[in-house]
């Protein structure tokens, strides 16, 4: 039997999935975050998400931690082309390394020509057209861009509490300087901004106050939410002119996609592009480097 993996390297976390070459799935393993932002040479996330995740999807599997790949199609966020810090060493005849794009494509669309919108701890737009064109816009990390990410609102949302305090119009009881406080556990503002840069509160951390945010009854919080769902369908729609598609459907993916608040915002915003028609996705993103790999 042929083993192959798919792998989906996020900000937050990473999935494999191990299959045969039929398609049957034998495995999965999760890890933590494997995108090198902000890492040097030394670092070692990136290869210790891949081989974590592939490692307890192997175990999983019940397959022995040796075994050996035909191919390992793995979709990392951010990637450019190049390792820069220690590169994985996974045992495989193939191994192919790409941006998590086209892995989240392949799944959502399952090959079929349109575009995909990934909404998670980032955001990118991805297209691919008849004949193969592609294009990806957006995705220009948290510094920036990533329109309507799950970092994106954060920082948003902490940005309006952080003026409202300047002008001494925050920090009622319910209000969002109060539950930014709480969330984080901080006593203040300036406290949970010395801790960021610090480098003691994470991007994934920060990402993680828009799930919170998201079940706030708060004006501040629609606006930011109607701003970045706006901005992201119209990604969507510049990547459909640019591959020349008059009609493309359009699949919206990532953790953000489990809140109803945010689904129904992006949903009502890709309405407003005429070039695109919103399909549900097929498929997660690791299947789809899975699907990859087989095929």
């Amino acid at each position: 039997m042929k083993l192959f993996a798919g792998i989906d390297g996020g900000q937050t976390a990473t999935t494999a999935l191990i299959g045969d070459e039929r398609g049957n799935v034998l495995g999965r393993g999760a890890a933590g975050p494997a995108d090198e932002v902000g890492q040097d040479a030394r670092s070692t996330r990136l290869r210790d998400a891949l081989h974590g995740a592939l490692s307890a999807a192997l175990a999983d599997a019940s397959l022995p931690a040796d075994a050996r790949f035909e191919k390992i199609v793995a979709g990392i966020s951010g990637y450019d082309g190049r390792v820069r810090g220690v590169a994985p060493a996974l045992d495989a005849r193939c191994i192919d390394l790409m941006h998590d794009a086209p892995i989240a494509h392949a799944g959502a669309l399952d090959g079929r020509p349109g575009i995909v919108v990934i909404a998670g701890t980032g955001s990118v737009v991805y297209g691919r057209a008849d004949g193969g064109a592609s294009v990806t816009v957006g995705g220009w990390g948290y510094l920036f861009g990533d329109e309507g990410s799950a970092f994106w609102i954060a920082r948003c949302l902490i940005e309006a509490a952080m003026s409202a305090d300047d002008r001494a119009a925050g920090g009622s009881e319910g209000s969002l300087e109060a539950g930014l406080l709480e969330f984080f556990a901080m006593p203040s503002l300036r406290a949970l901004a010395g801790a960021f840069y610090g480098g003691e509160l994470t991007r994934d951390r920060i990402a993680a106050f828009s799930e919170r945010a998201l079940e706030l009854s708060n004006p501040q919080v629609d606006e930011v939410v109607s701003e970045g769902t706006g901005a992201l369908a119209g990604l969507a729609g510049l990547a459909a002119r640019r591959l020349s598609m008059t009609r493309a459907e359009v699949a919206v993916i990532g953790g953000l996609m489990r809140s109803p608040r945010y689904a129904g915002a992006m949903r009502a915003a890709l309405k407003t592009q005429p070039v695109v028609r919103v399909v549900d996705a097929a498929r997660q993103p690791v299947e789809g480097a899975l699907l990859m790999a087989i095929r």
